[in-house]
């Protein structure tokens, strides 16, 4: 991608000045063709890890490879001019030093030519994100309701529903934006905690069933088209696609089993003897 193109993309300021400002727009995007019909429309587009469970029928994240995280953001890339793309750094990625991070990370920016990253934790990851964005690569943080950890936590739970669990989100929080990210994801919180969040620290949050507090919000597109049969509760679903494309799909395999292929008697028509 040249340098030209890619001063015409949203940039990791612009998206950073949204703090207490227009709500950030961010939808999850794994491939070109709907890359092109989210561009002019959302800030934001992340390449989730949640493709594992969208794309691949994967039960959790944690199936997920930076090879396949790498393939569908180039795919993204090469549908979106305008909005700025972040890739999720996959389990097993990141975690084990700053440095394998950084090496993985920048993998992804030069392979794909997305703009930042995306990485889960609070503290324990403070010191990969400084070091991280101290070296070229921005990060988004993910503090809450964190996928990657699901074993740990023994499922995916709300987070922040009790006082004493704030202190600690809190503290992550701080230092995700102490560290340097440019936005934090906050999934799966209570609103008076993520409402506390957005107020005390000097970055965007982006929430995901995290309540409107926070300063925009983010959803898998595939639960926000109804192609989710079970989407989460806080999913609005402003589209029911799921429905209309199994009802086309069962009109079209009626047509050929009647030998009514559509279309195929205009493709090659013989053409007239001279």
């Amino acid at each position: 991608m040249s340098v030209q193109t890619q001063l015409k993309r949203i940039t990791v300021p612009e998206i950073r000045a949204h703090k207490g400002g227009a709500p950030i727009v961010c939808l999850t995007c794994y491939h070109a063709h709907t890359a092109r019909l989210l561009d002019n429309h959302v800030d934001l587009m992340l390449v989730g890890d949640s493709l594992g469970m969208v794309m691949h029928g994967l039960e959790t994240t944690l199936g997920v490879t930076l090879d396949m995280m790498i393939t569908h953001a180039k795919a993204v890339m090469r549908g979106s001019k305008r909005a700025l793309v972040t890739v999720d750094m996959p389990f097993g990625s990141y975690e084990e030093s700053p440095a394998v991070a950084f090496r993985n990370a920048a993998r992804v920016i030069q392979e794909t030519g997305a703009t930042a990253i995306k990485l889960e934790g609070g503290t324990r990851m403070a010191e990969t994100i400084h070091y991280l964005t101290q070296r070229g690569v921005p990060v988004m943080g993910h503090i809450g309701l964190t996928p990657q950890m699901v074993h740990v936590k023994g499922g995916f739970r709300t987070t922040g529903r009790t006082e004493a669990e704030w202190p600690e989100i809190l503290a992550d929080a701080h230092a995700v934006s102490d560290a340097g990210a440019f936005a934090v994801v906050l999934e799966g919180m209570a609103e008076p905690l993520a409402a506390k969040i957005t107020r005390e620290i000097a970055i965007p949050t982006i929430g995901i069933g995290a309540s409107p507090a926070c300063d925009g919000q983010v959803l898998v597109m595939e639960d926000m088209l109804g192609l989710n049969p079970n989407p989460p509760k806080f999913v609005r679903q402003y589209a029911q696609l799921g429905p209309a494309i199994e009802a086309a799909v069962q009109a079209y395999a009626e047509d050929v089993r009647e030998r009514r292929f559509p279309g195929e008697e205009n493709v090659y028509p013989m053409k007239k003897a001279q």
